[in-house]
């Protein structure tokens, strides 16, 4: 387990980690997972593939590559015959689901995932483990893909297309379908089919709003396209002046969604994220320095803060995937080289999307 004097460079930030710190909160993470390899929200709540990953990935920008690994290897082992996973597991119990749902971006999200582990390890074998997995992933999600390029949201448990597209799951979907090109184009398995998709789909994210459902509420859709890598440069900084005082509360985080007086923390490390990827790292430095009022005891993180009326940590629950974002911003912000290939772009694809199609 990490301790304090071995806590890499990258995961000291003022005002928001120490090696102590990031110590106890890395091994706040790792008290969550499983024997098996499953990271769910906390022990006693459900597993769901993409905040399993984030965890994942927060392990490996810590040094826990091992840990890391058996994360990725229950994904293998429980993996659909059709691609994808449920929705969610009971504490991880692959035999005990409570939503055979199969969302689109809960599945895609593999694809960031492995590519971050191959980034942070340079293991070759992994990789080719993990190949059909992918493959398999993004196959699935694919055949949700609508004319316009976007994403249908789910298949239910029936097997019914849900074809109703979110923006912020398909934006998640965009940065996953990046990170799967680099992982074929590493493996010398060129996927044109899927640099297609991604094209059309960044597209749809950048100039089709119209296509995705109303979810503008939410601060998700708000920062999600930035963060997905389809909005970019001067277009994805206006994107984020243009909402900032309705989410963002100074001193305190950023609201989940709009107008609730609640602050969150996974929303407010992703907005970190997506600050720090088009070169505001200051503005990402104070958000996480914002939210430390959310910070444990035992180094984990409260999901969110009700900041008006009863002022109170609601829900009362430290979650994995809140901590694991903390982790993963500061990471990005510290340099870390595979956190930074990911949510940066370096060694992604790029010039996929079509803009010159008008359509």
């Amino acid at each position: 387990m990490t301790s304090p004097e071995h806590i890499a460079e990258h995961l000291l930030l003022p005002g928001v980690l120490t090696a102590e710190q990031a110590a106890g909160t890395v091994a706040g993470i790792l008290a969550v997972q499983r024997e098996d390899g499953a990271i769910p929200w906390f022990r006693g709540h459900h597993l769901d593939p993409w905040d399993h990953t984030e965890a994942a990935m927060a392990l490996d920008a810590a040094g826990e590559h091992a840990a890391a690994a058996r994360a990725y290897a229950w994904l293998a082992r429980h993996q659909n015959d059709d691609g994808s996973w449920y929705a969610a597991y009971d504490d991880g119990d692959p035999e005990r689901v409570t939503d055979r749902s199969r969302e689109t971006n809960f599945v895609a999200y593999v694809a960031v995932g492995v590519w971050h582990h191959y980034l942070s390890t340079g293991d070759d074998a992994f990789l080719d483990r993990m190949w059909p997995v992918v493959y398999a992933a993004v196959e699935f999600v694919l055949r949700l893909q609508q004319p316009g390029g976007q994403i249908g949201w789910k298949r239910e448990p029936t097997g019914e297309a849900v074809t109703d597209a979110l923006l912020t799951g398909s934006s998640s979907i965009h940065q996953a379908l990046r990170c799967a090109l680099a992982v074929a184009e590493a493996r010398e398995e060129p996927q044109p089919d899927w640099e297609l998709a991604a094209g059309a789909l960044g597209h749809a994210i950048r100039r089709h709003p119209e296509r995705f459902l109303d979810k503008s509420r939410y601060s998700m859709d708000w920062y999600y396209p930035v963060l997905g890598g389809a909005v970019t440069g001067e277009e994805a900084r206006t994107r984020i002046d243009a909402s900032w005082d309705a989410f963002v509360v100074p001193g305190l985080g950023v609201r989940c969604v709009i107008p609730n007086p609640w602050v969150t923390g996974g929303e407010s490390c992703e907005l970190a994220l997506a600050l720090w990827a088009v070169g505001e790292s200051d503005r990402a430095l104070t958000i996480l320095q914002d939210i430390q009022h959310l910070r444990a005891p035992n180094g984990m993180y409260w999901t969110g803060y009700v900041f008006e009326g009863d002022r109170a940590v609601w829900p009362e629950e430290q979650t994995s995937w809140t901590a694991g974002s903390l982790l993963l911003a500061v990471a990005a912000l510290g340099g870390d080289e595979a956190t930074v290939a990911v949510f940066g772009g370096e060694r992604l694809p790029t010039g996929l999307e079509p803009d010159c199609c008008g359509g």
